[in-house]
């Protein structure tokens, strides 16, 4: 992206953190095998600051939405033990194939690795790390003459392609989804929806949201989602007071 597309997709901005609306399709650090990533386009993040931001944590290639930015070294520690402690609220919107019973409920699997040929690919196993995952019914369609369901899924824990492996185990595998569901000929419906990050003690969590892509509103339109309303510009505080 152009440094002016990049601070484009910036969703909020203090002295502390950035949260960028990130695009599906692209990954966010470069890999093993080299390749372009979305951390070359960090230095027109820096507002002002002598060093790129850096990640706070991770999202998915295929995956889109709240991307969580540190600014300088400290954020990035105070960042860090936020979400290691599970302090940082986050909020996934999900198209799935399939009808779920009921309206909300809990996902809780363990889940392990798939096995050491196929790198990050993971599988539900009793042996393996805690997982929950709680979900609610937002909505209902048919898409191509098959059932969806419109999810918001709250991960109360971090594992890697979580709700992706908790959606196909229960029987309704994310749209899109060509390691875990079955190849579709749209891009992965999974966006990172919502943020909620307690950077200070004296002051209300910082809420960040995520518009819903392009490449998901056909399958939200179907279950009924009508569209985002323009959202506020982003704050601008560069006095880092949050600390």
């Amino acid at each position: 992206m152009t440094p002016e597309e990049t601070r484009a997709r910036l969703l909020y901005r203090d002295g502390l953190m950035l949260v960028l609306d990130k695009p599906a399709g692209v990954a966010v650090h470069r890999g093993p095998k080299g390749g372009s990533s979305l951390e070359d386009d960090f230095a027109a993040l820096r507002f002002g600051l002598p060093r790129n931001p850096a990640l706070a944590h991770r999202l998915d290639r295929e995956t889109a939405g709240c991307l969580i930015l540190g600014r300088h070294h400290k954020a990035l520690e105070t960042l860090g033990l936020l979400f290691k402690q599970g302090k940082i609220g986050k909020t996934y919107w999900a198209i799935v194939a399939g009808a779920p019973e009921g309206e909300e409920g809990a996902i809780d699997l363990p889940l392990g690795r798939l096995d050491d040929k196929r790198g990050w690919w993971m599988k539900v196993d009793p042996n393996g790390q805690k997982a929950l995952t709680l979900w609610q019914v937002k909505g209902r369609g048919i898409w191509r003459g098959g059932p969806i369901a419109w999810l918001e899924l709250k991960p109360q824990t971090g594992r890697t392609h979580q709700l992706r492996v908790h959606c196909a185990a229960e029987g309704w595998p994310i749209l899109g989804d060509a390691i875990y569901g079955t190849r579709a000929e749209l891009p992965l419906q999974l966006l990172a929806r919502r943020v909620v990050v307690p950077l200070s003690k004296s002051k209300p969590p910082i809420e960040v949201e995520a518009p819903a892509p392009p490449h998901m509103l056909e399958t939200l339109a179907a279950c009924g989602f009508a569209g985002d309303p323009r959202r506020a510009e982003i704050a601008a505080d560069e006095t880092g007071a949050a600390l």
